[in-house]
């Protein structure tokens, strides 16, 4: 069984970035609903004891077409919101240091550069979906977006992410209403970059 991610913090420990009411609509019943729904398609597929990375970078194995889009669209839902709530902290912000930091320089010539590049591509989204930063097994990097609930896995890129950056707009609508730019600025001063980190090193260490 699929679980979600259990919060560390309370509801409101994200405020003034994200408030009480949006984490506790967003968590308790968006992120509930796709878990269940991909447990469930899950089991129908016969594919709950996968790991949900595996299964997402598999989708082509499900014979179904329902059961197929189900599992995309619920099991996108299910890990991007795990991964999105697991790396915002109200002990985020800063900047990444180390490895991935170094990394970060290299392939986008600064911190901010990312940040840039990231903040257009979620702006720049249509309709609902998200804003990545990845890395493949080589360590490469790589910037993109995704409509929906797809991610680089389910499209095959071969990358994991390791930031996700929610627009759909029940991840910030009740604070900002049509001004995604406002919380996308927000977003970065509550990134947990030790999480970050320790997702990307357990992806280039195999």
């Amino acid at each position: 069984m699929f679980k979600q991610y259990e919060l560390p913090y309370a509801y409101d420990a994200l405020e003034p970035s994200i408030d009480a009411l949006t984490v506790e609509t967003h968590y308790g019943k968006h992120h509930v609903t796709y878990m269940n729904n991909f447990n469930d398609a899950a089991e129908k597929a016969g594919v709950a004891d996968q790991d949900a990375e595996v299964l997402l970078a598999s989708l082509d194995q499900i014979e179904d077409e329902a059961l197929r889009k189900a599992l995309r669209n619920n099991g996108g839902g299910y890990y991007n919101h795990n991964l999105y709530f697991s790396t915002i902290s109200p002990d985020g912000g800063g900047e990444p240091e180390g490895t991935l930091g170094e990394a970060i320089k290299a392939e986008f010539g600064s911190f901010e550069a990312l940040k840039e590049k990231l903040t257009a591509l979620a702006t720049g989204q249509f309709g609902s979906g998200w804003a990545w930063l990845s890395v493949n097994k080589d360590g490469k990097l790589m910037a993109s977006s995704s409509p929906n609930q797809d991610n680089p896995i389910s499209e095959g890129t071969g990358y994991v992410p390791i930031v996700a950056i929610d627009v759909w707009e029940h991840a910030y609508y009740l604070k900002y209403k049509n001004l995604r730019g406002d919380y996308i600025k927000q977003l970065f001063e509550i990134i947990d970059w030790k999480a970050v980190t320790a997702i990307y090193e357990r992806v280039i260490n195999g």
